[in-house]
């Protein structure tokens, strides 16, 4: 049955083609899983915690301890001089890495702490 429903496909020229070219293989094969709507959550060395939501997340397969987002945005606590700070903070981007527990926040990154302070730069590191 096969068979003929592709002789008859042949002889009538009605098979139709998908060049291999237009499957992007290099991000089928570097990335191990994406997701959309991706939150971590979490406590840093003294216990406080941390949220992070991305609009979409992903792995690589070569390096399976970082997770790189864009649209960035979360909530951390922090202890400065023994009291506790909430940061509201947004960025374009970021890469979590988990092993060495730290968060790189770039581009167009917005920090608002419930003491008043207000930061507005290009890329930030915070260490967890």
């Amino acid at each position: 049955m096969i068979v003929m429903l592709i002789a008859g496909a042949l002889f009538t020229k009605q098979l139709i083609w998908t060049p291999i070219t237009a499957v992007n293989m290099t991000d089928i094969v570097s990335n191990q899983f994406k997701m959309s709507g991706a939150s971590f959550a979490g406590t840093d060395k003294n216990g406080d915690p941390f949220k992070i939501h991305a609009k979409t997340g992903r792995q690589e397969y070569n390096n399976s301890d970082v997770i790189y987002m864009e649209g960035v945005s979360g909530t951390i606590v922090r202890r400065v001089n023994g009291e506790r700070t909430t940061n509201i903070v947004s960025a374009r981007n970021a890469e979590y890495n988990m092993k060495d527990k730290k968060i790189t926040l770039y581009g167009n990154v917005k920090i608002d702490s419930s003491n008043g302070d207000n930061i507005l730069t290009n890329e930030l590191v915070i260490r967890l």
